[in-house]
């Protein structure tokens, strides 16, 4: 798998909240993304909700093959376009079903299940073995093919592998915001993919003095280096970053070529901004909370 991927929250309108004011121009990015070679897509139903992926599937299907689709579900969007969590086996079901209409597959290849670990949503109260059962009996319909998590703790994911088989787990995860350190890690040593999402700390990386020498020297921008960063961080990582231009999707999949160039000197100068043994795992950095919710407009 190429492991610069597409993140497609930026697609709906403002907010995350209905259609965006161009849908054609979205849908021409995302087949741009597979003309640039991007291989795997991150949605979820609540973006929209389920504006994206309806997107998605007007523009990809039918889906070219080693193209993957991630999808989150146990998450939705209240009347006042907050973000809850909703993981209920009942809706779990259902959102999962949505999915597959309104891409228009037959089968989900990663279905996500949210989880409110590394967020400021207030918790479900459901047991994540209700919640992560809907989906191993979806499963074994035949109506997903791989499972994940979205916002799991380290507690979180080792139930879940009790449970099931998890193929990825996608958490916050960036230059700035170590938090989910453990959780990569065991990620690592289990074979399961990683993916960190907010991988740019939701725009506050542009400016930081560390990536201005090593863009400089690469003739790269700098969130070309805080990407690449990530991809010598780990083998495990697959990153998603997102964009509705063009010309930012482009640099964004170059990333792959500034990981290869960068100097293991500068990976260790970018990799000691944060002491990572002191990262705190279960709950997300305030300044993380801030900038989740100034980038969607609303408290998540």
């Amino acid at each position: 798998m190429n492991r610069v991927g597409y993140g497609a929250m930026q697609l709906a309108g403002p907010n995350v909240w209905g259609p965006p004011d161009d849908p054609e121009a979205a849908r021409r990015v995302l087949r741009l993304a597979v003309e640039l070679g991007v291989g795997f897509f991150d949605t979820a139903n609540a973006y929209g909700p389920r504006t994206v992926n309806r997107l998605i599937g007007e523009a990809l299907r039918p889906f070219p093959e080693g193209v993957v689709v991630g999808n989150k579900v146990g998450a939705g969007r209240g009347p006042d376009r907050s973000w809850i969590l909703t993981s209920h086996p009942d809706a779990i079901r259902s959102q999962v079903h949505e999915a597959l209409t309104d891409m228009g597959v037959e089968a989900s290849e990663l279905t996500y299940l949210r989880l409110g670990g590394d967020s400021p949503m207030p918790a479900s109260g459901v047991p994540l073995e209700d919640s992560l059962g809907a989906l191993v009996e979806l499963r074994d319909q035949g109506l997903i093919r791989r499972i994940g998590l979205s916002g799991a703790t380290p507690a979180m994911l080792a139930r879940a592998q009790e449970l099931t088989p998890i193929a990825a787990v996608q958490n916050r995860f960036n230059l700035l915001d170590r938090s989910g350190v453990q959780v990569l890690a065991d990620c690592e040593a289990q074979g399961v993919l990683f993916v960190p999402y907010y991988p740019l700390a939701a725009g506050r990386l542009a400016d930081h003095d560390e990536l201005t020498g090593p863009a400089e020297r690469l003739g790269a921008t700098p969130a070309q280096v805080a990407l690449a960063w990530l991809l010598r961080r780990s083998p495990a990582v697959v990153v998603i970053p997102g964009t509705a231009n063009p010309d930012h999707l482009r640099a964004n999949t170059g990333a792959a070529q500034v990981a290869e160039d960068l100097t293991d000197a500068e990976v260790a100068r970018l990799t000691d901004l944060v002491d990572e043994s002191r990262a705190v795992i279960d709950q997300p950095h305030q300044s993380t909370v801030d900038a989740l919710r100034a980038a969607t407009g609303s408290r998540r």
